[in-house]
């Protein structure tokens, strides 16, 4: 069994890769990314300034090259899709520390300065660095330089500005364009470096963005999952033994109307009623605004009366599944011929339900303990946005709305490691319920 497990381990890397490949390749090519969301404002603003122009400049508006190298630089489209996701892994060197400047016309070379130094270097047409004489630089041995030819802003320019209308792009524009040089220093950062960057939009930290939201994300979670499971399998195993009574009846009217009720709409009607109209749960928020001045207990109840209207929302749909899925697994087990046979040589019928039926109607909900992992921290946007609660289910939904792929990939990589794990944690459950799995 633990070769098999450790398999499975292995296959995670691989697997985590063909899933973060796909999703960045759907990215990079859909329309409507950050690439050209940037450049219609660019065009939006050139349009605004450059007035009265010809019908088609006021149609397409106006980009200048320079413009479109910043944007592919600001977003990582400056290479191609390949490059940029072995980039984004950690495999390939970025180009940090970076600074750039443009040749002067009929000119072999150019001051650059040095980002984050008060220094700075000159930079040949072909790529080479000119050293300052007498000036002592440190970790000089790291600086690169490259040249962007007329020929490559050319092509990206054309690229980034050809429409239907046009199929042969645009006339590039006058002489006033010249070569650009740019010294930066190759650095390895990415997945493998255990970086997810930062985001495009915010420039803050995925990891950062991330554990600012998981404790909200956890408690919601760990919370629900500890009501679920210590709520509904005792009721379930009651509803197996007094099936079709009075009791079996009204608690399948409860748990079904819940799971009828969209969590996002029990929020909205909570929200009204409690909130506005009653007066009795605070209406925002995780915590109060002053909840760091509130004593031990002060804060304990703060936590309790922001979480009430929440959990009960995350907790309406999952009441039904896993209470019918713990009632219908108990029958069928107290209806096979081990039990009865059981219950025949005088085995008392609790010790036949407890000790024989339950732990065999148990494998099921195993096979689906490890992947509730994911919903601890996935949460829900909608009941998130309701309560105005910044968890991470919001942030995901803001992510993909805004198109900011660093932290769609950063929360993709999160949640696929987690279900790949939780798989795992299933397997290893269901081999702790059920002996006769040996996994071999």
């Amino acid at each position: 069994m633990k070769a098999y497990f450790i398999r499975r381990l292995l296959l995670v890397p691989p697997t985590l890769l063909g899933i973060t490949l796909v999703v960045f390749l759907i990215m990079r090519l859909a329309p409507g990314g950050p690439l050209q969301k940037e450049m219609q404002a660019a065009m939006a603003s050139g349009a605004e300034q450059g007035g009265g122009g010809s019908a088609r400049d006021e149609d397409q508006g106006t980009i200048q090259p320079s413009q479109i190298l910043d944007a592919e630089e600001k977003f990582g489209y400056d290479v191609g899709v390949f490059h940029a996701y072995l980039r984004w892994l950690g495999v390939v060197s970025k180009e940090t520390l970076r600074s750039k400047a443009d040749f002067p016309k009929g000119e072999d070379k150019v001051n650059v300065p040095l980002s984050g130094t008060i220094h700075e270097v000159t930079v040949t047409k072909v790529g080479e660095i000119i050293w300052p004489e007498g000036v002592d630089i440190p970790n000089k041995k790291k600086w690169r330089a490259r040249v962007i030819t007329l020929e490559e802003i050319e092509l990206r320019w054309r690229k980034r500005t050809r429409t239907k209308s046009n199929p042969e792009g645009l006339d590039f524009p006058d002489e006033s364009v010249q070569p650009q040089a740019v010294v930066y220093t190759p650095r390895f950062r990415g997945l493998v470096q255990l970086d997810l960057q930062r985001s495009g939009k915010y420039n803050d930290r995925v990891w950062d963005m991330m554990m600012a939201r998981f404790p909200i994300s956890l408690f919601y979670g760990i919370l629900s999952m500890i009501i679920i499971y210590s709520v509904c399998l005792p009721l379930g195993i009651l509803k197996a033994i007094k099936h079709r009574s009075f009791l079996d009846t009204f608690s399948s009217v409860l748990v079904f109307s819940g799971y009828a009720i969209p969590g996002y709409v029990l929020g909205a009607f909570l929200l009204l009623i409690f909130g506005f109209q009653l007066d009795l749960l605070p209406q925002i928020g995780f915590v109060s605004a002053n909840f760091d001045s509130l004593s031990v207990g002060g804060k304990v109840i703060d936590l309790a009366r922001h979480a009430v209207m929440p959990l009960a929302c995350y907790l309406v749909g999952s009441f039904a599944f896993m209470t019918l899925m713990m009632k219908n697994n108990l029958m069928d087990n107290l209806a096979a011929d081990y039990v009865r046979t059981a219950t025949a040589k005088g085995v008392p019928y609790r010790k036949a339900v407890f000790k024989h039926a339950f732990r065999n109607s148990l494998i099921p909900i195993a096979t689906t303990f490890g992947q509730n992992i994911t919903l601890i921290i996935g949460g829900s946007f909608l009941i998130e946005k309701i309560f105005d609660i910044n968890g991470f289910g919001l942030m995901q939904f803001t992510a993909v709305l805004d198109r900011d792929e660093t932290v769609i990939l950063g929360v993709l990589v999160v949640a696929a490691t987690l279900q790949l794990i939780g798989n795992i944690l299933s397997d290893i459950c269901v081999a702790l319920v059920d002996p006769r799995i040996s996994y071999k």
